[in-house]
C-alpha cells in the first residue's frame, strides 16, 4: 500500500498503530483486526507512533466514543454518522445497528490510501471533504439525525478555523450531535513538539479549551450536553494512569457532546 498523507494526516497512524498493538495483545482492550492488517500492509515501524499514555489514552477515548455513539444510536437507530477527519478509523465495525448510515469523511489523500485498505460496504460512503467547506455535506441526507465524530481532529486548526467547522455543521445539518475530542489549553500550542507520539509527526496543536462552553460561544446553536476527561477510563488502566489522573487532573483530552437543532 503506497502511503501518501499530509502532516496533519499523518497522526492517523498514531492511533492506527495503537490498536493495532492493543488487538495483539493477550487481553486486548479494544479490538481493531483492520488496523493489524493496515499495518502489516504498510510495513512501519510502529515504535514511534505508540508510546505509553497515548497508548492509554488512544484505547480510552475508543471505549468512551464507541460507548457514547451505541447510546446515541439506540434513541437514533437510523442516524446519519459522520466520522470527520476518519484517518484509518475502523469505528462501524465496532458500533454498526444494521440500520445506521455511515459516512467516512477526509481530505482526498486520505480518502485515497484508506480506500485501498477498506473494501466498499453496505451503508458505508467514502467522501473527500474539507472540513473548512461544506461542499462535501450534499452528499448526507439533511432528513436524518446527524451525529458527528470528531476524534484526534479539532485540535490541529485554529479557534477561527473551529469556528468555521462548528458553524458549517450547524449551518448544513437541521439537527445533530457532535461527539468532539477537546484538548486543554495547557496541553496546546508548542507543546506538541513534546507530545510522545505527536513529536514524531510534523503536525502541532492549534488550539485548546477549558470548558465545553467556549464551543457554544462559537456557535451559540450548541448546547453541551455532557464532557468528561479521558482519565474517567484510564483511571481503571492501572497505577500509572491513576497517578497521572491525580497530578495532571486537567491536562487529558476530553469528550464533550454537542447538540443542535
Amino acid at each position: 500500500m503506497e502511503l501518501k498523507l499530509g502532516d496533519v494526516q499523518t497522526t492517523a497512524l498514531i492511533p492506527l498503530a495503537i490498536k493495532a498493538n492493543e488487538t495483539q495483545r493477550k487481553n486486548p482492550r479494544i479490538r481493531d483486526e483492520k488496523a493489524m492488517e493496515i499495518i502489516r500492509k504498510l510495513g512501519i515501524d510502529t515504535a514511534p507512533y505508540d508510546k505509553f499514555l497515548s497508548h492509554e489514552g488512544v484505547v480510552a477515548r475508543t471505549i468512551m466514543f464507541d460507548d457514547t455513539l451505541k447510546s446515541l444510536l439506540k434513541k437514533y437507530s437510523d442516524a446519519a454518522v459522520i466520522n470527520l477527519g476518519c484517518g484509518f478509523d475502523n469505528r462501524f465495525s465496532r458500533v454498526d445497528n444494521g440500520t445506521l448510515h455511515w459516512y467516512d469523511v477526509d481530505l482526498p489523500d486520505s480518502i485515497q490510501t484508506r480506500a485501498k485498505a477498506f473494501p466498499e460496504q453496505e451503508r458505508v460512503t467514502m467522501i473527500a471533504g474539507d472540513a473548512l467547506k461544506t461542499d462535501w455535506t450534499s452528499q448526507i441526507p439533511k432528513d436524518k439525525m446527524v451525529i458527528v465524530i470528531a476524534e484526534g481532529l479539532l485540535m490541529y486548526f485554529s479557534k477561527e478555523e473551529t469556528q468555521t467547522i462548528l458553524r458549517n455543521l450547524t449551518g448544513a445539518f437541521p439537527k445533530g450531535y457532535l461527539l468532539a475530542e477537546m484538548m486543554s489549553k495547557f496541553a496546546a500550542g508548542d507543546k506538541g513538539k513534546h507530545h510522545d507520539t505527536v513529536k514524531s509527526t510534523n503536525a502541532s496543536f492549534k488550539w485548546g479549551t477549558d470548558s465545553g462552553d467556549e464551543f457554544v460561544a462559537l456557535d451559540p446553536k450548541l448546547k453541551v450536553v455532557e464532557e468528561n476527561s479521558f482519565h474517567k477510563v484510564m483511571q481503571t488502566f492501572g497505577l500509572r494512569c491513576k497517578i497521572f489522573a491525580k497530578l495532571l487532573p486537567k491536562v487529558n483530552n476530553r469528550l464533550a457532546v454537542f447538540r443542535w437543532g
